[in-house]
């Protein structure tokens, strides 16, 4: 792939028929942790100007059904593609990649992962938001903990992959399950029945992406339109499928600085 490019080079990016902003939550929205302002503005300045806005998300199906309900977006993917979320009609829907039976039998077998995780991997913790989760287990590295190395990260990314799990390492967790989807699957189902938008040029013209972390790059390997925030390059040395532009601002303030240029 070729070679991400500054953000100023967004003029070469065709936006006139850009429709749908998918955007990861952490560290793309966010700045040390918060919803800064100008990022939540931005979500609203989007939608105002016509943009569908879609975050694709590790975050647990406790927040997405708060993000379905009160943020000015389609929908939500989340738990890294387990399922999407939308409010319409005085009513959340909701789809999920796996049956409830299916979703209870893997949240079990996740336990033996979690266990052997925590006493192999000294520092690491189960994320303050398991609680909330349906499909998959987070490993907290840096979110509540004291930063582990990335020898320790992948570490539990080997033992997630050891039980035949899939893993993704995203900007404070390590999200792991079992099932086949990941954020790209999801997303394109949503996008395809709420829209019936399966044409791949119709995708590739209408369909931006936003993100910061190596948990996106099944966006990043699909999608045309593709933008990180400047902590990305934290990450791109490890990453084959890179963002095709990188904003000059991290986090939020990046995410304010893309709106901007589409605006």
């Amino acid at each position: 792939m070729t070679q991400s490019k500054n953000l100023q080079s967004l003029s070469s990016l065709k936006k006139e028929n850009l429709k749908y902003i998918l955007c990861d939550i952490d560290d793309t929205l966010t700045n040390e942790g918060k919803l800064f302002s100008e990022a939540y503005d931005s979500l609203w300045r989007l939608n105002r100007s016509g943009y569908k806005i879609i975050p694709i998300t590790g975050r647990p199906a406790g927040w997405c059904e708060m993000i379905a309900r009160f943020w000015p977006v389609e929908g939500v993917v989340g738990e890294n593609g387990a399922f999407y979320f939308f409010y319409a009609e005085n009513k959340m829907q909701r789809s999920y990649t796996q049956t409830e039976a299916e979703r209870n039998k893997n949240l079990t077998k996740l336990l033996k992962v979690r266990d052997q995780i925590l006493n192999e991997v000294p520092g690491s913790a189960v994320a303050s938001d398991q609680f909330c989760r349906t499909v998959d287990l987070a490993i907290d590295f840096c979110e509540d903990v004291q930063a582990l190395t990335n020898p320790d990260i992948q570490k539990i990314v080997q033992i997630f992959k050891s039980f035949g799990a899939e893993a993704k390492v995203s900007s404070i967790h390590v999200n792991g399950w079992f099932g086949d989807h990941d954020k790209l699957t999801t997303a394109l189902k949503f996008l395809k029945d709420r829209y019936n938008l399966v044409n791949t040029s119709e995708l590739m013209a209408q369909v931006l992406f936003v993100g910061d972390s190596p948990n996106d790059e099944p966006m990043y390997a699909f999608f045309e339109k593709t933008v990180g925030v400047k902590n990305i390059e934290n990450y791109l040395a490890q990453m084959q499928f890179k963002p095709r532009y990188i904003c000059t601002e991290k986090g939020g303030l990046g995410f304010t600085e893309l709106t901007s240029y589409l605006i």
